[in-house]
């Protein structure tokens, strides 16, 4: 439930309606793609990138510090609880986003970023202590669908208002994709409250925080980084992890934006495109799990990965819309495929009764965030660089390249052990 709370962010304004808000209000006929922020002139996409690359980047700084704490104090709930509300509030700022307050619209697009990673973090960390190591595949599949099925509840509804304004009197064009950040935050907030209801406070780990935080932090991801060399699935599966996830959460992010920029699809169609993704997902993080079953959770990830290369590729090339539909589909089934079954993968590799779970997965979220601020960050340079989109998403392709030949590299490794 916690899934189907925050992937309503996520959608919405992530991946379909913010982005095409965004793009269709900083598009004007005297400065074309360019806006001024904070004295600066940028490229409207390559600013929301820049913002995302921070809000990342800062997280990942942060993240180490909370979940040593949390696993310190055994309140990893109450983390989880004011990220969520930290995140809801910014998606209610957003109501009073235009292109007059585009400084405004920016910083609570950032804070939003980083109350969903701050919650995401925590949520994980609870995997290992709700499911045993048999059935966490399966339970990381099924918060993925959750999530997928309220995302696309909730997109819906935004849809009704932003298709069909005239019958609620809405003479704004501005108003219902505002009004839908509104909406999204009051129903993260709101779904929330289930999982903060049901599940435990979390469990200390006995350890006293004896030194300054913020050094108590970093030494904590180090001493987890020792561990984890002793351990040596997990040893090779996060650079692996790192290099895929540069390009999956990239490619989640700007797909809207990219959808609109070479193809000038429109706000309806890129949305409507964006839920036949989710729906596929659904179906896609399943499917990964069975095929796990069968031939192993590292050869699927490996299968996947080389689906995506193809997806990078075929982006440069795309000219028609028919093109992106097939393409968002392959997205669609791929997608929550590869991060239900990454999830439970690193989830299996942590140790039966350990009781720093929200410092184990710190270093999972850390390693995920550093990929989305490398990803979004060369995204955007090469894009305000080359003032090309497509050059963009075939450099995408490098990191996916990266990330199968060291899971290749960690099949082997196993096969010889």
């Amino acid at each position: 439930m916690f899934d189907w709370a925050n992937s309503a962010y996520n959608l919405v304004i992530t991946s379909t309606i913010f982005p095409a808000y965004y793009t269709a209000i900083t598009y004007t006929e005297a400065n074309g793609d360019r806006v001024r922020f904070f004295g600066f002139e940028v490229i409207n996409t390559a600013l929301s990138n820049f913002a995302l690359s921070f809000a990342y980047l800062l997280m990942a700084l942060l993240l180490p510090i909370l979940s040593s704490v949390a696993d310190f104090k055994g309140n990893k709930k109450a983390f989880m609880m004011g990220f969520t509300y930290l995140g809801g509030l910014a998606c209610m700022g957003l109501f009073y986003f235009k292109l007059e307050t585009l400084e405004w619209g920016m910083i609570c697009f950032t804070l939003a970023a980083m109350g969903y990673v701050g919650g995401v973090l925590f949520n994980n960390s609870y995997l290992p202590e709700i499911a045993t190591v048999d059935q966490q595949d399966r339970v990381s599949a099924q918060g993925f669908a959750y999530g997928y099925v309220g995302c696309v509840t909730i997109q819906i509804i935004c849809f009704v208002f932003i298709l069909k304004p005239e019958w609620f009197g809405i003479t704004d064009p501005t108003f219902a994709p505002r009004l839908s950040f509104l909406l999204v935050g009051l129903w993260w907030i709101g779904f929330a409250q289930i999982p903060f209801w049901k599940l435990p406070k979390g469990a200390t780990n006995g350890r006293r925080v004896n030194r300054h935080v913020l050094q108590k932090g970093f030494m904590e991801l180090r001493h987890v980084w020792t561990r984890l060399r002793r351990i040596p699935d997990i040893r090779y599966f996060l650079p692996a992890f790192f290099f895929y996830a540069m390009g999956v959460q990239t490619v989640m992010i700007v797909a809207a934006a990219f959808g609109e920029k070479v193809l000038h699809l429109g706000a309806p169609k890129l949305i409507a495109t964006i839920l036949i993704i989710q729906l596929v997902a659904i179906g896609g993080a399943y499917l990964m799990s069975l095929l796990a079953r069968f031939i192993g959770n590292i050869r699927v990830l490996m299968l996947v990965v080389c689906v995506w290369i193809g997806i990078c590729v075929s982006a440069y090339f795309i000219q028609y819309e028919t093109e992106f539909y097939l393409l968002a589909a392959l997205v669609g089934l791929v997608m929550g495929g590869i991060q239900s079954l990454s999830r439970s993968t690193y989830s299996k590799m942590v140790p039966v009764n350990e009781p720093d779970t929200a410092s184990f997965f710190s270093f999972y979220d850390v390693t995920e965030k550093v990929a989305i601020v490398i990803g979004l960050f060369s995204f955007a340079l090469i894009e305000q660089v080359t003032n090309n989109i497509r050059n963009s998403a075939l450099c995408l392709g490098i990191f996916f390249v990266a990330g199968l030949a060291l899971l290749g590299r960690m099949q082997v490794l196993n096969k010889k052990s």
